[in-house]
């Protein structure tokens, strides 16, 4: 992992900082466990990732039945009005750091439903997303698409350089 798009490192100090971010995201993106919410027909996709096709297994994400042992929701299908509630229940027993990713047309924003009284208009009304994949429903290759996103956004965090800089 070169530091080629930022500043090198000037001191000792940020050496090893910097080295040391550079291993907790490697261990992180080795290591991430989704939490299995699926609401509608993007749930059947997303188990599709998991199947020998993908295999995500083989990249370290395993889905978690528990909210206490995983990092990432991915909230797939239409999220209503009266599962808002537990949808957030979920995410706010997860421990930190947390990441969502939003599945689906109807996750993003509503989607055929955008205009029912009975569905919220994306889940970001209630979460905050990281990141989006879209399609109705979307192919297991774009939430794989997406999950690599998330891994490049979670090597781009700097989780001990933060304190040192402040």
């Amino acid at each position: 992992m070169a530091l080629s798009t930022e500043q090198r490192p000037t001191s000792v100090i940020e050496h090893v900082l910097t080295t040391l971010d550079q291993i907790v995201a490697w261990a992180r993106n080795g290591s991430m466990w989704p939490l299995t919410f699926a609401l509608a027909c993007c749930g059947i996709e997303m188990m599709h990732v998991s199947m020998p096709r993908y295999d995500q297994d083989r990249l370290g994400i395993i889905f978690r039945a528990s909210p206490r042992q995983s990092d990432v929701m991915i909230v797939a299908g239409t999220v209503t009005n009266k599962m808002a509630s537990a949808v957030r229940q979920c995410y706010d027993q997860m421990p930190e750091p947390r990441w969502v990713i939003s599945m689906g047309t109807c996750a993003n924003g509503g989607g055929y439903y955008h205009y029912s009284y009975s569905v919220v208009r994306g889940v970001d009304r209630i979460l905050p997303v990281d990141i989006y994949v879209p399609g109705c429903p979307p192919t297991g290759e774009a939430l794989l698409y997406g999950v690599f996103q998330l891994q490049r956004k979670i090597r781009k965090t700097k989780v001990t350089r933060m304190w040192y800089r402040r």
